[in-house]
């Protein structure tokens, strides 16, 4: 009876799910089986055992291996059931072989980090923008490592012996500038090419499929997106995740099984979210590029729903002046938020090295939500406030080329359920 039973339940065909299934069903496949509709949240931090031979055996495989033990967990530090039905999700949405969860995205870079240079690999090629903390980590050396900043051209040559991995973010963090992944990875040799995909999520981009082999995300944003949950996640093959959880079990950077499922529930929702807040961030982008009172808009052409905008007039009375906009820190949360970066995300980078990346101090940075894009605009045009903000009237001697045109560099080009008109871009400065 069991065996014909067994027979007449479906089993899941991976490889042909929509990436819109996969969201709402990976890590969650065994659920009908044990007689449950919602994922259980596992809140043990330690388990009963008995076979205190047996757990002997099965930690010093983990301290071998690194892979998962065998049969019920041992410690949460270790391993946890909840956490690893979200890492199961993330690495099929990913198309990766494996996914490891950390405390946050800063922890998730940390591991990295630690996990090449145990191997003595401890030179960092790097190429900025990169979010704040993570160009902090690198250039400030606190882990023992060294970073070479570099351009996408200069990633090859900038490649050493010693060198451990290449970290690249597109699109970047604040400006939204965009890097080939694939000519990247091609560069790297032999060398792990690191994509920091947060911003795009598996929703716009899989830099897996584009040769790179670790991908990393700050789960906080968009994968939990409600603004509800720190984490931070890494998609990669086997071997690696298996050196990536030794190095959590020794430094302790878990992610609580709390966060765990609020990631995995957020997963489900994870391409409608993106693609409503990509169309919207597209209106707003072709809006903002047609303002005189706004100098710039950056906007990927990979789409999504950040928009970064450089403006004429004071950004700081900007920050000040929305009202349903909220002016804050981190982003992909369901509500709008917009920060300046120069004094916020990116303080902690020299001001030479923002400067250089192209992080100037009228550069306001919007994650964009799910409100309606007429109320935005609205709260938008008020913050933005009257001509006092517009760009400098053209003296009728300046040639064509010196004018000011107060006309923004935008990037229209989005996901099929997105598309909005803009003009024609030219590259973005660094």
């Amino acid at each position: 009876m069991d065996t014909e039973a067994s027979s007449l339940t479906p089993q899941p065909s991976f490889r042909s799910r929509a990436l819109a299934t996969e969201a709402v069903h990976a890590g969650r496949d065994d659920l009908a089986s044990l007689g449950l509709h919602a994922a259980p949240i596992d809140l043990s931090t330690t388990y009963p055992s008995y076979d205190s031979r047996g757990e002997a055996a099965r930690i010093d495989a983990f301290a071998t291996t690194g892979a998962r033990p065998d049969g019920p967990p041992v410690y949460a530090r270790l391993d946890n059931p909840t956490t690893g039905r979200f890492e199961t999700a993330l690495a099929r949405l990913e198309g990766a072989d494996d996914a490891v969860a950390f405390a946050s995205g800063m922890a998730s870079l940390t591991a990295v980090l630690l996990a090449r240079a145990s191997l003595g690999l401890r030179h960092v090629v790097a190429v900025r923008p990169l979010y704040g903390c993570s160009d902090h980590l690198l250039g400030a050396g606190l882990l023992g490592t060294e970073v070479t900043w570099t351009d996408p051209a200069g990633i090859a040559d900038a490649i050493r012996p010693d060198t451990g991995l290449v970290m690249v973010e597109t699109p970047a963090n604040p400006t939204l500038a965009e890097i080939d992944i694939r000519a990247v990875a091609h560069s790297c040799g032999s060398v792990p090419l690191l994509v920091d995909n947060t911003f795009a999520t598996p929703v716009l981009q899989r830099p897996i499929e584009e040769g790179a082999r670790i991908v990393l995300h700050s789960a906080t944003k968009y994968l939990g997106g409600h603004g509800d949950v720190m984490g931070g996640v890494v998609a990669c093959d086997e071997e690696f995740a298996a050196t990536l959880r030794q190095v959590r079990f020794a430094t302790g950077g878990v992610l609580h099984p709390m966060a765990g499922y609020l990631l995995l529930r957020g997963l489900s929702t994870l391409p409608v979210r993106v693609r409503a807040a990509s169309a919207s961030a597209a209106e707003l982008a072709r809006r903002l590029s047609a303002d005189p009172r706004v100098a710039r808009v950056h906007y990927p052409e990979v789409g999504g729903a950040m928009v970064s905008f450089e403006v004429f007039g004071d950004p700081h009375r900007i920050i000040a002046g929305v009202g349903l906009i909220t002016p804050a820190v981190s982003l992909g949360s369901v509500d709008t938020l917009i920060q300046h970066p120069a004094s916020i995300s990116h303080r902690i980078v020299g001001e030479g090295d923002r400067r250089a990346a192209g992080v100037g101090d009228r550069l306001l940075r919007m994650s964009v939500g799910l409100e309606d894009v007429e109320d935005l605009w609205a709260d938008l045009c008020q913050a933005l406030g009257d001509g006092s903000a517009a760009a400098p009237p053209v003296r009728a001697s300046a040639t064509p080329e010196a004018r000011p045109t107060g006309r923004p560099e935008a990037r229209a080009a989005v996901p099929s359920e997105a598309r909005a008109a803009a003009p024609e871009p030219r590259p973005a400065a660094r």
